[in-house]
């Protein structure tokens, strides 16, 4: 079975050269966009606020022939990148093994021997977006210069981020990819078949239960200055006057999985609730074990409020568990009378 295995491998180089030819390239382009800013904003410097009226006008021009991914905060960005990182050369080398994520990380660093510091690391030990997230903001970088024993620092490091190991290519998923190659982040990005199907089933059982639920969206697109994200499902319940997500896994479930949930519930309070809203509740689903998994989400302070007051409005775990099992079987089903 060598043939095999040379194939996969053929697969694997193309991929790989496809993943280094796109980013190389969203690197090098948002670069010269941000340094064409530059030098215009200093021909133009005498003009009161012509640096935002360059961003402006370039965002709308984009955006109306290129697509999205051109907002007036992206745009600004580019033009950050270019003052953060003059040296060009250096960007192209680094872009064999770093995204734009990583740079737009690295870029909100105030520090610049930080700065080089997370480059370096980064693209030398391959970390993850995540990784690098989470080292910068809890301040890797100052904890190990202020260590005389590094290690146990280092050692904790690689504990609390190896379950933030990547596939190389989930980079080709990113939604900025997807923008910058003017393609649509719509659902056939983004979910399989069984998802899907599961997803759709779960929005018609929830809004015939009848208890306050009213539908936002599927696959809700969040951005933040860091990081974007798909969340699987969102609903407004008007009696709880709270938001609800639910992120549906059908891979085996992980710590990570429980820790995204969380930072969806605490990043959906900061960005969509009011001030007259409760706190937004998570719903997290595993169809991968024998087993359906079925959890709540609730943020450690919001414990009592949840048991007293959510419970009577919101489906039990064992309700979606059922809900669930008894979808696959109807899958099951049609798969083998097909």
């Amino acid at each position: 079975m060598d043939y095999i295995n040379e194939i996969k491998q053929i697969l694997a180089q193309a991929r790989q050269k496809s993943f280094q030819a796109i980013n190389t390239a969203m690197i090098d382009a948002y670069w010269k966009i941000g340094q064409k800013i530059v030098l215009e904003e200093q021909n133009g410097k005498e003009r009161a606020d012509y640096g935002k009226a360059i961003i402006k006008t370039i965002s709308i021009e984009l955006t109306a022939e290129f697509g999205k991914g051109f907002s007036q905060r992206n745009v600004n960005y580019f033009r950050k990148f270019y003052l953060s990182f003059p040296d060009i050369e250096i960007l192209q080398t680094l872009s064999a093994k770093l995204s734009w994520s990583h740079f737009q990380l690295i870029m909100n660093v105030s520090n610049k021997e930080a700065q080089k510091y997370y480059l370096d690391e980064a693209s030398q030990n391959m970390w993850s977006v995540r990784t690098l997230d989470r080292n910068i903001s809890t301040l890797y970088y100052q904890r190990l210069l202020s260590s005389q024993i590094k290690e146990p620092v280092i050692d904790e490091m690689n504990e609390n981020t190896k379950l933030f190991k990547q596939d190389t290519f989930e980079f080709i998923k990113n939604p900025a990819v997807l923008e910058f190659l003017n393609l649509s982040n719509n659902l056939s990005y983004t979910e399989q078949t069984l998802e899907k199907a599961l997803i759709d089933n779960l929005q018609k059982f929830i809004l015939e239960l009848g208890k306050g639920f009213a539908f936002v969206e599927r696959q809700q697109y969040i951005r933040t200055e860091t990081s974007n994200f798909y969340i699987d499902l969102v609903f407004y319940n008007y009696i709880l006057k709270c938001f609800v997500i639910i992120d549906l896994k059908t891979n085996k479930i992980t710590h990570q999985d429980v820790g995204q949930l969380d930072m969806y519930v605490r990043m959906y309070d900061d960005l969509k609730k009011q001030e007259t809203d409760n706190p937004t509740i998570g719903i997290l689903l595993c169809t991968e074990t024998d087993n359906t998994i079925a959890k709540y989400s609730v943020l450690a302070e919001n414990q009592q409020l949840f048991a007293t007051k959510y419970l009577p409005y919101l489906p039990t775990e064992q309700e979606l568990i059922d809900e669930i099992e008894r979808e696959k079987t109807i899958i099951n089903l049609m798969k083998h009378n097909e």
